[in-house]
């Protein structure tokens, strides 16, 4: 094809800077009609974190990512270090709407219980109530091939890193409101 890998890399950056930041996350009217008044006020998510390396093994990323349970669709998510700091990034990344009306389950690490609204926040050290996100961490490793652990296609510059986890995250909330239009 005679493409050179810096035009590409140049064309693939711009990919990334068109996404959007809401990630295609749209909780679909039509679901929410499905749902008494009480559930509409309780929308549940679950969050959870996953690391990855950029560069090399010592530079851990720690991918945070918000799930809505509902429409199994992508919030937000974070990459940056595993402590409160970043935890809250995460949190600000949030929509507003989700922020004052739901629900929050996480697994026991300490940056979510200083974060989250505690009289909403739930967690446990079993997995019982994460396993949506837990199952989509597993997703995400098996279709984003830079999260592949062992792999040699792992990112080198952390921009880069994060365009291709956002991109994913699109593509996939675009099909998740497939299914769910579908379904509905």
């Amino acid at each position: 094809m005679e493409i050179s890998l810096s035009w590409l890399m140049t064309y693939v950056n711009e990919l990334y800077k068109k996404l959007p930041d809401d990630l295609n996350f749209i909780f679909p009217e039509k679901f929410l009609r499905s749902y008494t008044k009480i559930d509409i006020k309780l929308v549940t998510s679950e969050l959870d974190k996953m690391w990855s390396f950029v560069a090399d093994k010592d530079n851990k990323q720690w991918i945070w990512i918000a799930l809505c349970r509902a429409t199994r669709q992508i919030i937000a998510f974070h990459v940056g270090s595993r402590g409160r700091d970043d935890a809250k990034l995460l949190w600000e990344k949030i929509p507003k709407r989700l922020k004052d009306n739901g629900i929050f389950y996480t697994d026991d690490w300490d940056a979510y219980k200083t974060v989250l609204p505690e009289k909403r926040h739930f967690y446990s050290k079993i997995k019982k109530d994460t396993h949506h996100i837990e199952r989509f961490n597993n997703t995400v490793r098996q279709r984003v091939s830079r999260l592949v652990r062992k792999a040699l296609s792992f990112s080198k510059i952390i921009t880069n890193h994060i365009g291709a986890i956002k991109y994913f995250f699109c593509w996939y909330n675009l099909e998740r409101q497939k299914i769910l239009d579908t379904t509905l």
